[in-house]
């Protein structure tokens, strides 16, 4: 085991001990960590599905549904089908789960209060640090990696966000068109897929692959958030797609970018793409590079 899994290890049965954890009735709630942990998320949210509840939490239905149960039985929550989708279903606190969770969220506040208080300026200080720094790493580890319909919600979200970015830095401007219908046909299976990376129910990254002949698949649409940016996501985001394009028997990969976006160049000769000559006629393409499969 390495030096920081062990330390990790450490960690967590320290601060579990230290933060309730352990206790059977959570900061004093009357009910354990995992009831009143689903309370604070709904009451955190101004309307949240159950959907996004699984997501959010990492909790299987089964456990949700136990847990929604053990709340609704004590008349804190509701449970209802959505009035905008009637496949989903969407959970909100009544007026005594609003008070409960009131309840919560400050005995929370104590808790930190009591926990950080015998602590230096300067020693809170580095603790604000190391804390902010361990959640965004741990976070960009637990992303999870799943292929979804390039015209869902996330993907036109994400893809729409990744435009806007285009159309800032690149000169002159970038105007998508009809690409999103184009590339939606083409990104889904047999001959392509279109991956997104969550961190709990939020899209962090995207990319897609086409395949383009029987030797050949392209990645495409590659981006990360910006918020996300220097953990390390790309180039996991980019591995991935790889492992796709092995798996769908292509022997050759193929990308290209514009000659603005230096951090993606950087990133693509750093995992072992070489410069090609133009394969594509995209009009904001000005670099082309491909790499062998593995395979």
């Amino acid at each position: 085991m390495s030096d920081v899994e062990l330390t990790l290890r450490r960690f967590n049965r320290s601060f579990t001990q230290r933060i309730g954890v352990l206790d059977s009735s959570f900061l004093g709630s009357g009910r354990p960590l995992g009831e009143a942990r689903l309370l604070f998320e709904i009451g955190a949210a101004e309307r949240v599905t159950t959907l996004e509840l699984r997501h959010r939490l990492g909790l299987d239905s089964g456990y949700l549904s136990r847990l929604l149960r053990a709340l609704e039985s004590d008349e804190l929550v509701v449970v209802a089908p959505d009035p905008d989708d009637g496949r989903r279903r969407v959970v909100d606190l009544t007026a005594a789960g609003r008070q409960a969770w009131d309840e919560l969220d400050a005995r929370s506040d104590e808790l930190a209060t009591a926990l950080v208080s015998p602590l230096t300026e300067r020693q809170r200080a580095e603790l604000d640090r190391a804390l902010e720094t361990a959640r965004r790493l741990l976070e960009a580890a637990t992303v999870r990696f799943d292929v979804v319909d390039p015209e869902s919600t996330d993907a036109v979200t994400a893809m729409s966000t990744y435009f806007a970015e285009l159309d800032e830095r690149f000169t002159g401007g970038f105007d998508p068109g009809d690409t999103l219908t184009a590339d939606a046909e083409s990104m889904r299976a047999p001959h392509g897929r279109f991956v997104v990376a969550r961190a709990d129910a939020t899209v962090v990254a995207c990319g897609g692959i086409v395949r383009i002949d029987d030797d050949t698949a392209e990645i495409k649409r590659m981006w990360v958030a910006e918020g996300w940016r220097g953990l390390g996501l790309g180039g996991r985001m980019l591995a991935d797609l790889e492992h796709r394009i092995e798996a769908m028997g292509a022997a050759r990969i193929v990308l290209d970018t514009n000659a603005v976006l230096t951090e993606a160049i950087t990133m693509y000769e750093r995992h072992g793409y070489r410069p090609t000559d133009r394969y594509n006629d995209n009009p904001y393409a000005q670099r082309w590079f491909t790499k062998p499969c593995r395979s």
